[in-house]
């Protein structure tokens, strides 16, 4: 699991939040708490290839981290972020959720069937 190594600075946050689609993985990983490659994939209806380019820009970044389970790739927002990078994070999140895109993006990935958590990425 790669960790936070202190490369996270405002430039660099809202850099990478300035992306609609890392905007709407960094939301939902705010909602969610973890989550797998194919939920992205589900949630922002994005090809894999997309999802997994935006997700390496993030952890290079240090804003996510990754954990392999079995060959499924889960990423959660790095718990060593500093405190005000968590702040912004977490109120963009509580702001923005109930509108869209980012209320489709929740409501797919609630009618996903066979999340991870369940058994398997379908």
């Amino acid at each position: 699991m790669t960790r936070y190594n202190g490369q996270v600075t405002p430039d660099s946050l809202f850099n990478l939040l300035s992306d609609s689609t890392r905007l709407r993985i960094t939301t939902l990983l705010a909602l969610e708490g973890e989550l797998c490659v194919c939920e992205f994939t589900h949630a922002l209806r994005d090809p894999q290839p997309k999802i997994s380019r935006h997700l390496a820009i993030m952890r290079e970044a240090g804003l996510v981290v990754a954990r392999r389970q079995g060959t499924w790739m889960h990423y959660r927002i790095c718990p060593d972020l500093p405190d005000w990078a968590n702040r912004i994070i977490e109120t963009a999140a509580g702001e923005v959720h109930g509108m869209d895109p980012f209320r489709r993006d929740l409501r797919a990935l609630g009618a996903m069937d066979e999340r991870p958590g369940d058994r398997s990425c379908a």
